[in-house]
């Protein structure tokens, strides 16, 4: 059972790589680009819609929305520039995944950005 958890989670993870290399590649569709970049920046951001604390729906998003959302912008990729995406991914993970801090403060700051809006409208809401 543990092993069949290991192997999913391999699985998702290549998967979100083959979609950060479609989004990169300029055979993709803009609007598989646009879908493809929320679901590349969800998976890789630190914060979750729903925070993993609350017992069982914390990892929902984990377990079930991310796949369905890859499922999606998988389907939206042209099978050519899937093909050569998957070959990209699959080199990188025998390499070694590159840690890109630049991409990963970007989305930081866009989440702290929500996260004030978001605090400021519920704010003016009480007052």
């Amino acid at each position: 059972m543990l092993n069949k958890i290991k192997s999913w989670a391999r699985n998702l993870k290549r998967q979100i790589y083959v979609l950060y290399f479609a989004y990169k590649d300029e055979r993709t569709p803009w609007y598989a680009k646009a879908f493809t970049a929320g679901v590349v920046a969800y998976a890789f951001s630190p914060i979750d819609l729903i925070p993993d604390f609350i017992p069982f729906l914390g990892y929902l998003d984990e377990v079930i929305l991310l796949p369905i959302a890859i499922v999606f912008a998988l389907k939206m990729i042209p099978k050519d520039v899937l093909k050569d995406c998957e070959a990209k991914a699959e080199e990188m993970l025998k390499n070694g995944k590159p840690k890109n801090w630049i991409v990963g403060s970007i989305i930081l700051f866009i989440w702290s950005l929500f996260i004030i809006w978001a605090v400021i409208k519920i704010f003016n809401l009480f007052q």
